[in-house]
């Protein structure tokens, strides 16, 4: 194991050239895919703040702001928003009415649900370019770079980790 380890290790400056090659490659597919790709008619950070409610429904706004670690005028202004827009609903905790659990609604979850259609599409297509063991060999790195990430202990949105194992 600590030879894997090193090994690792030793390999890892010459990978990182790559892995940003790919970061930019990612980033210029996006701007390229911008209408397949898009969260419209929401933000990028609206869609995190989604994709957290949708994951602890009945979360509470001071939780909400540590999982985005942002100011609390911030993350109302984001849930304001969202909920303007029809997608987030804002109800008193039961035990405690001066407490706000935050829920989607179901336009809400309808808006996230497309989102990942759409993305899956393009991914789909973009994996299907690819010869079958290299979409092994992806997928089972991305899987290990995601938990990599995780034990970095980052408040990062893990769905993309969920959805890889």
């Amino acid at each position: 194991m600590r030879e894997d380890l090193v090994h690792l290790h030793q390999q890892a400056p010459h990978t990182l050239p790559d892995v940003s090659h790919v970061l930019e490659l990612l980033e210029a597919t996006w701007e390229h895919s911008r209408d397949v790709l898009s969260t419209a008619p929401v933000s990028a950070a609206q869609t995190r703040v989604m994709h957290i409610i949708e994951r602890e429904p009945g979360i509470n706004l001071s939780a909400l702001r540590r999982h985005l670690s942002a100011a609390a005028p911030s993350v109302t202004r984001l849930c304001d928003r969202l909920q303007a827009a029809g997608f987030l609903r804002k109800t008193p905790r039961p035990e405690d009415r001066r407490e706000l659990q935050l829920t989607l609604t179901d336009a809400g979850t309808a808006h996230l649900r497309e989102i990942r259609r759409r993305r899956e599409q393009a991914l789909r297509q973009a994996m299907s370019r690819m010869t079958p063991s290299s979409r092994e060999a992806f997928a089972t790195g991305l899987a290990a770079f995601c938990d990599a990430v995780s034990d970095l202990h980052l408040p990062a949105d893990d769905s993309l980790r969920r959805h890889t194992a």
